[in-house]
């Protein structure tokens, strides 16, 4: 499924916050969102999920405008994966990811071994099956990302929506979610995350928009965005971008100097 935000606009009362966003990311793209604080990405991220209404312009899912989308219907369609935290109360993992199932459940209805077994189905597909009857605040970062992941897979959406999704994991966590994330993309999945790392998206976005004064700022393939200018502008500080050889292969790096 398609997304595409057209001359975007939104504002908290007489402060602009997004001005003119336009962009598309085509099932099995990447898109990262990258810019300093307070550019606007959670902004950006709660009109696509529909819980902000633009000011002007529109985000549109196949050509359809969100906007004539109930939020349930609108749920069927996009996933949003928050940063890992824990959870007032200790679920087991396999509770958390069934709970991902509540918005197709009928009135009245409660989940069943047929729903218990899909997640099982998801949390085998991200390897995190021996976890499932693990309380939820039991497990590391990592694994707690996984499983918020295995939750939103369940739901049926083809649309993955990422709030920095390796926040606060370690260097190891951090490569295993994003490798996850890649995976899920050539199985079709369109997916859009933000974040401050600039080396994951070189290495995992097929496209970066980057915000800055809530406009964009430049939008394009990883390679052509991410400038040494350009990194420099958003984040206030000199960057320099180099090109590492590992194994055969060429990965662009950024690193801030003084």
């Amino acid at each position: 499924m398609g997304v595409e935000v057209r001359n975007l606009c939104f504002s908290y009362g007489r402060e602009p916050v997004l001005r003119d966003v336009s962009f598309t990311v085509e099932p099995g793209e990447i898109l990262a969102v990258l810019g300093p604080n307070g550019v606007g990405k959670s902004t950006l991220f709660q009109c696509l999920l529909g819980f902000l209404k633009p000011t002007a312009g529109a985000v549109l899912l196949d050509g359809t405008d969100i906007s004539r989308l109930s939020q349930p219907e609108l749920a069927k369609h996009i996933a949003y994966i928050p940063q890992s935290a824990g959870s007032v109360f200790n679920y087991t993992v396999l509770d958390m990811v069934t709970m991902g199932m509540t918005g197709r459940l009928g009135l009245l209805e409660t989940p069943g071994p047929n729903h218990r077994e899909k997640a099982m189905e998801a949390l085998r597909g991200l390897g995190i099956d021996h976890l499932a009857s693990r309380g939820c605040n039991q497990i590391s970062g990592g694994e707690r990302q996984l499983m918020l992941l295995a939750r939103a897979l369940v739901q049926e959406a083809k649309v993955l929506l990422m709030d920095e999704p390796t926040a606060n994991l370690d260097y190891g966590n951090r490569f295993r979610v994003m490798k996850r994330v890649e995976d899920l993309s050539k199985q079709g999945y369109t997916v859009i995350f933000s974040t401050h790392e600039p080396g994951h998206a070189f290495r995992y976005a097929d496209r970066v928009l980057a915000l800055l004064g809530g406009s964009v700022l430049a939008e394009g393939p990883p390679e052509e965005v991410l400038t040494e200018e350009t990194l420099s502008m958003l984040y206030g500080i000199p960057v320099a971008v180099r090109v590492a050889e590992v194994g055969g292969m060429e990965y662009h790096v950024s690193i801030p100097h003084l």
